[in-house]
């Protein structure tokens, strides 16, 4: 019988509580896996998964069951990401899987991307928020055309952390001398990619070798495990902490007797760092003020910072609706109407010059006319090619647009928040492109 009694006992409330605390304050890595088909991709998450513990029983019994349906002597940890009927059957991932779990050093958002061309937009969408990519690369067949295709993808996306899983060593007698020509290949290509913190890993994600535990099949290898180095791999200065930027989401008026005068402007902290009593400046006005107050619930912070979602109040009364932005005085965005964009597009209807699209920049939805085709980019070649206009879905291009209205931003590469957009199809109302500023 489950014993649904409040608990009462205030030492084992306390514990809970700071049980709880100390989660919601482990540091979060959000990180996303890319490979050819078959690279074993949704393998390695379930392998991920299952060496540690964070699989519940009735789903590790649902994907026993299934595999015993499919006449596989072992579970099928694939099956444990692949969770649409058509992947299943096919045995390939299409949709872009999110999972959670953590350790007792981090919380952690994995996303499991497709690896077919025609799915590359599933690929950037994943791929947009994380912290580190998992390329996995299969070692009987080497870097492929797929491997530079992805790689170029988490590099265009500003990705700070690459870890190349070299995979199915067991298929290749775990030989040290495979994984080194497969790492010099890739190596060879790296100057072209621009990601500094790149890592190599030879692995088995059927068999497990240093997914979670080390491998005695490979002495030869005294690096760490895939486990090791996402718990430990610094990510601390990922985000933006100087420039300061707080688009404004919604105007709180409660209008109530205890709260009659009280005006709030809330949003989430997409850049930098925020104090009581600091000068700041209100885009598009360029108005001056001061920060009253953050409010947090029912708390007051004197400080707070990215990524956190507040409520700010300032001294003075401006007139800031949603779309605005709140930055600090002396740390102004760029203000532009005519922008340069790196796309993915997404939508099997063509890019169109001179096309008017809507465009969301944070929390401002306005219009945008694209001006300018400068080139499409050949990622199997890693060439631009400056003659081919005709944008297609999946395709990946540099392209000019003209806003309605100005817009507040940074490059992508100083803030990927700040510094990126998606285009609308006003007509369908899709998303028909995600853009990076340049």
């Amino acid at each position: 019988m489950i014993n649904n009694q409040i608990n009462t006992n205030p030492k084992q409330n306390k514990m809970a509580e700071e049980k709880k605390r100390g989660y919601l304050d482990m540091e979060l890595l959000r990180f996303t896996t890319a490979g050819s088909v078959d690279d074993g991709k949704s393998t390695l998450i379930g392998r991920l998964l299952f060496d540690s513990k964070a699989i519940f029983e009735d789903q590790l019994d649902a994907i026993e069951l299934s595999s015993k349906r499919k006449g596989e002597e072992n579970i099928n940890l694939a099956l444990l990401t692949d969770g649409l009927r058509a992947e299943r059957e096919q045995g390939i991932t299409i949709d872009v899987a999110y999972r959670y779990f953590a350790t007792p050093k981090r919380k952690f958002i994995i996303a499991d991307t497709p690896g077919h061309i025609q799915y590359t937009r599933n690929m950037v969408t994943g791929a947009s928020t994380a912290n580190l990519a998992i390329i996995l690369v299969d070692a009987r067949h080497g870097v492929i055309e797929q491997t530079l295709r992805h790689s170029f993808i988490a590099s265009l996306l500003q990705i700070p952390h690459v870890v190349v899983c070299i995979n199915k060593m067991d298929l290749v007698e775990y030989s040290e001398e495979k994984y080194d020509a497969i790492k010099q290949k890739f190596m060879d290509f790296a100057p072209k990619f621009d990601v500094q913190d790149i890592h190599f890993i030879p692995i088995s994600a059927l068999n497990g070798d240093n997914v979670v535990k080390r491998s005695d099949k490979m002495p030869w290898y005294d690096g760490a495990t895939l486990m090791y180095t996402l718990e430990n791999v610094y990510i601390g200065s990922d985000q933006n902490h100087f420039d300061a930027r707080f688009p404004v989401q919604y105007v709180v008026r409660p209008q109530s007797k205890e709260f009659h005068d009280y005006r709030g402007y809330a949003g989430k902290i997409e850049g930098g760092i925020f104090n009581v009593g600091e000068e700041i400046k209100v885009l598009p006005s360029g108005l001056n003020s001061k920060i009253k107050s953050i409010d947090f619930f029912e708390a007051s912070l004197k400080t707070a910072a990215k990524p956190q979602s507040v409520t700010i109040t300032l001294e003075d009364d401006i007139d800031i609706s949603r779309g605005d932005m709140i930055v600090n005085s002396n740390n102004v965005p760029h203000i532009s109407q005519e922008i340069n964009l790196m796309i993915c597009w997404f939508n099997e209807k063509p890019l169109a010059l001179r096309g008017k699209y809507g465009l969301k920049h944070t929390s401002k939805d306005i219009k945008c006319m694209v001006t300018d085709i400068t080139y499409k980019m050949n990622i199997d070649k890693l060439e631009k090619d400056f003659s081919d206009k005709s944008i297609q879905m999946n395709d990946i291009a540099r392209i000019s647009i003209k806003t309605t209205a100005p817009l507040f931003y940074d490059s992508y590469r100083n803030n990927r928040n700040t510094g990126s957009v998606v285009l609308i199809d006003e007509g369908t109302n899709e998303t028909v492109a995600a853009g990076m500023i340049i």
